[in-house]
């Protein structure tokens, strides 16, 4: 080997070596950063006549493609359940847990107390204005909890809305990166920054919908989702969504009241898109919602149907309302859906609506107070409260229900529902754990970098005494 070729391979090696520096460099600097694939210098044998060297080939990205893959899904699946979590949570807060004074356990308790405290002394005035309000605080608390709902369902929906923007978003410019790594890998050029760039977009999409990324040609990559729907394949899909403002107990999915999804302009099924996010906030709006609201329509009908007994007030007559009323009307059952938030006490008893508080032991019907020590109807408004019944409407099982049951099993089946969906998220939250350190763990060890940068600097230096050594030889055969 001469000494041009000795010095040649010796430069060639000393770049290799400073740009091995560099990326090693790189690689601790983002060791913490997320989304950052690890990266290597790719070197091959430079081999020219009788010259000899190394050939920087480009730079690569160490990703476990298939550990990502499933770290994505997972966290769909925590996102989706983790919806429901928050839905089921809020909803007991509202309606009240066993034993919570302001739940609506605690508030027909109240109510039905206040009753018996009233009959042992039917001639206070005040205790049957204490009763009318426990009435009222039952009625409100029914309406407070169909109203949150109402609001829950509300928020859903402009998720899904921030959910459909942030997709469309994602998947234009995954479809612009790469066209990026397109255009860098035709000029011979590699892109791990670009990768980095794309598997973020990636991971955000993950979350609103699980999807499956299939690599196409020259480093780009289409993505579909479990359910089947095509979002990107060389073209970016476009997914439509419209909005409501406020959603109401009278607008559902079926109904055709509320928006569903479009793909392409094409209306699609939402379990095409299910699954994360997305998926998650549709079950909240269209189902657990809608079911929620059929379950408090359902108690308020029977609490106004119970005190409608046309052997109870015998002062009322035939279709005046009861003690509860749908804002001041009898019940119809055509008009049910809605009824929890209308549920209201009947004026003529409410001091606060110009009513008289005695008619609750009179009658409503009453024109004048009658026997003050007389407490056969508050015993007979007590006693009904009591009484099984098969609920007309809404889930409750079989068999005959009192009030206290029935309100009992809506909190019982919330509670139980609440219980199942935390289960599937610490399960989901353990799984998404596990994978995102197996993740990590194929990502930057600082120990083996700082070994991989002694191992550069031994080359450097050994490149850099062959340079040395030919400088001598050209020096010692200038002087001869």
């Amino acid at each position: 080997m001469s000494i041009t070729s000795a010095m040649n391979s010796a430069i060639s090696g000393l770049r290799a070596a400073a740009r091995g520096t560099e990326i090693v460099s790189d690689n601790i600097s983002n060791a913490l950063t997320p989304n950052y694939g690890r990266r290597g210098l790719a070197l091959s044998a430079l081999s020219y006549g009788a010259s000899g060297g190394v050939r920087i080939d480009g730079t690569t990205r160490h990703m476990n493609e298939g550990v990502v893959a499933d770290r994505r899904l997972a966290n769909a699946a925590y996102q989706n359940v983790q919806t429901a979590v928050d839905f089921f949570r809020r909803l007991e807060d509202v309606t009240g847990l066993a034993g919570d004074p302001e739940g609506l356990g605690g508030r027909l308790a109240a109510f039905e107390q206040g009753l018996i405290t009233a009959a042992s002394r039917p001639d206070s005035i005040e205790r049957l204005a204490d009763t009318v309000r426990d009435a009222h605080r039952l009625a409100s608390g029914i309406g407070y909890a169909s109203q949150q709902v109402q609001e829950m369902r509300t928020r859903a929906d402009a998720a899904i809305d921030q959910d459909v923007a942030m997709l469309n978003t994602a998947l234009e410019q995954v479809a612009e990166i790469n066209s990026q790594i397109l255009k860098t890998m035709s000029r011979g050029g590699t892109s791990p920054a670009l990768l980095d760039q794309r598997q973020a977009l990636l991971d955000t999409i993950g979350t609103v919908v699980p999807v499956n990324v299939v690599p196409r040609d020259n480093g780009a990559v289409a993505i579909y989702t479990e359910g089947g729907a095509i979002l990107l394949d060389i073209n970016a899909a476009k997914i439509g969504f419209d909005r409501q403002n406020t959603v109401t107990e009278f607008q559902t999915f079926d109904s055709g009241s509320l928006s569903g999804l479009t793909l392409n302009g094409q209306d699609i099924r939402v379990k095409a898109l299910g699954g994360g996010s997305l998926g998650g906030h549709f079950s909240v709006r269209d189902t657990h919602g809608v079911q929620a609201q059929t379950q408090l329509d359902a108690i308020a009908r029977d609490l106004i149907e119970r005190f409608e007994g046309p052997m109870l007030d015998l002062t009322r007559n035939a279709g005046d309302p009861g003690l509860f009323t749908d804002s001041g009307a009898p019940f119809n059952a055509a008009n049910e859906v809605g009824l929890s938030k209308r549920l209201a006490i009947n004026s003529v008893v409410d001091p606060a609506a110009g009513g008289e508080a005695w008619r609750l032991r009179d009658g409503l019907g009453s024109t004048a107070p009658g026997p003050s020590g007389d407490a056969s109807l508050l015993n007979r408004l007590r006693s009904v409260l009591d009484e099984g019944r098969i609920p007309a409407s809404g889930v409750f099982g079989t068999g005959t229900q009192n009030a206290n049951s029935l309100i009992s099993k809506f909190s019982g089946n919330i509670a139980s529902t609440r219980g199942g969906a935390e289960k599937d998220t610490t399960f989901t939250a353990a799984r998404l754990s596990e994978l995102t350190q197996l993740q990590l763990a194929d990502g930057v060890d600082t120990d083996l970098e700082l070994q991989n940068l002694l191992v550069l600097e031994q080359a450097y230096a050994a490149n850099a005494r062959v340079i040395q050594a030919a400088d001598q030889m050209l020096e010692t055969l200038t002087r001869l």
